[in-house]
């Protein structure tokens, strides 16, 4: 049979975390899983790429989620597979505009302490120990409400039926920005910390304090205060054993297929590709909404009106990939950097730069090679920017780099750089938004973009539906929607 006549019971778009942690679950419960990809490689924005003689990743640098309590390490457990993952002594380095350099340690009593130091003693240990106890409940509760946020009597009375003492008591941190817990601690008028801390929003919730809830937000600031891992070979050794797995359990997986259009007729779903139709039983999208909708048109689409965000909301990026000899010993392989003066064209005022690890064997052909991930946000894709000229903020970021004495000009080798069209080209992703939709104020938990696509058996994974967490907020999108899978017609 070949594959226009076989029903899977799932076909699911895309192979990003989402996909693949929904992908992993079911197939473990005995579903025929296929996966369709649009790109030659796996993994979506969590993957890596080999382009003269480096190996680069595509979009996410940063591997938390490992510890206990975590949706990534829940997913692991229960498929059986162990990362060869290295945990990082020091999970990143900020350094202010200034000159000062703050270290983000793990343990929150030593963060406790450099956050003194550098933003003065003024409860800085009270707003510290108030978030990271907020993200420890975040983390606990995420694996007890997996069926959040509810779209149907069921959802919700499996939600009430896990609610606890602990849950009501958090409650009320969805309502209270980030900015509101630092005017309770009288820290609004520490405009060096407010920049700091904004700048640290930016990376995992994709807006600022004043839009950022409690509950999310001290999530995003603590997440240096949990393991931080290391993959030497870049996150494609996370996206590999997870898709070995759902290979070895009669999954499949198509390479260089995008998706046209879905339809669902007679309790099929037929989906058509440029190349070919397949048909399944249940559908997921791995891809946001916003291209969701455009491939798939049901009479539910509605639903989903008051939750599209459109371009002049979203973010994307402007990335540069470096790869150098290197002659130095780092501290770490993260780096926040505060411009001098913003980016030119783009405004930003920050950069992250990501390092392959000093003893790093698989990230470069050559020995004493290295590589550089360096990325920044671009805001409202609405914008259009005349006569953009990419090696002008190329020059700018190469020449700030090496006044911050991470190589020499004699040490480059090779660069590239890309802009939102190219991360279009390379996600298929919508205006090539990254980092997910950004959380805002008035959208609440429980109004947050719900798993089911249809009354059918069409859902949703991705940072669309949960938004601004990276690897662990994705993971857990793909664990709610086979969850919901699971409870509806199992």
């Amino acid at each position: 049979m070949n594959n226009s006549e076989k029903i899977y019971d799932v076909i699911i778009a895309g192979s990003g975390m989402g996909s693949l942690s929904a992908a992993a679950l079911l197939a473990k419960k005995g579903l025929n899983v296929l996966i369709i990809e649009q790109n030659y490689l796996p993994g979506g924005c969590t993957s890596s790429y080999w382009r003269k003689g480096f190996v680069f990743e595509s979009g996410a640098t940063t591997l938390v989620g490992l510890d206990k309590n975590q949706p990534l390490r829940f997913l692991l457990n229960e498929i059986g597979v162990e990362l060869n993952a290295k945990k990082l002594d020091l999970p990143m380095q900020v350094r202010l505009k200034n000159g000062k350099t703050i270290n983000r340690f793990e343990d929150i009593n030593q963060w406790i302490c450099e956050a003194e130091r550098v933003f003065g003693k003024q409860n800085q240990k009270e707003f510290w120990l108030e978030c990271f106890k907020i993200s420890q409940f975040v983390w606990q509760t995420s694996l007890q409400q997996t069926r959040f946020p509810f779209g149907n009597l069921s959802d919700f009375l499996h939600s009430i039926s896990k609610l606890n003492i602990n849950q009501i008591k958090f409650l009320p941190y969805v309502f209270t920005s980030i900015a509101a817990l630092i005017k309770k601690r009288k820290l609004n008028h520490n405009q060096e910390f407010i920049d700091f801390i904004n700048a640290q929003l930016l990376i995992t919730a994709q807006n600022n304090m004043h839009e950022v809830n409690a509950l999310f937000g001290a999530a995003s600031l603590c997440y240096t205060n949990y393991g931080n891992y290391y993959l030497d070979g870049g996150m494609i050794e996370l996206i590999n054993p997870i898709l070995d797995y759902i290979l070895s359990k009669n999954g499949e997986i198509i390479y260089k297929e995008k998706i046209e259009n879905v339809d669902f007729h007679n309790d099929i779903y037929h989906i058509k590709t440029q190349k070919n139709e397949y048909k399944s039983r249940y559908f997921i999208s791995g891809i946001p909404l916003n291209n969701t909708i455009e491939i798939y048109k049901n009479s539910k689409q509605n639903k989903f009106k008051n939750k599209i965000l459109k371009s002049e909301k979203l973010n994307s990026a402007f990335q540069m990939g470096i790869g150098f000899w290197r002659k130095k010993e780092y501290q770490t392989i993260h780096y926040q950097l505060h411009l001098p003066k913003p980016l030119p064209y783009i405004n930003a005022q920050t950069i992250f730069v990501s390092l392959s690890a000093n003893t790093s064997t698989n990230r470069a052909d050559i020995e004493n090679q290295m590589v550089a991930s360096v990325s920044t946000h671009w805001e409202n894709l609405n914008l259009s920017i005349e006569n953009f000229d990419k090696t002008i903020v190329e020059n700018f970021i190469i020449d700030f780099l090496i006044s911050e004495n991470f190589f020499d000009r004699n040490d480059i080798i090779y660069t590239h750089a890309s802009t939102p069209k190219d991360w279009e080209k390379w996600t298929g992703r919508k205006y090539g938004f990254v980092g997910g939709y950004p959380q805002f104020m008035k959208t609440k938990p429980w109004q947050m973009v719900e798993h089911r696509l249809d009354n059918h058996k069409a859902y949703i994974v991705g940072d669309s539906t949960y938004p601004g967490q990276g690897i662990p907020g994705v993971t857990l999108s793909g664990i709610i929607a086979a969850n919901k899978l699971l409870a509806d017609h199992f």
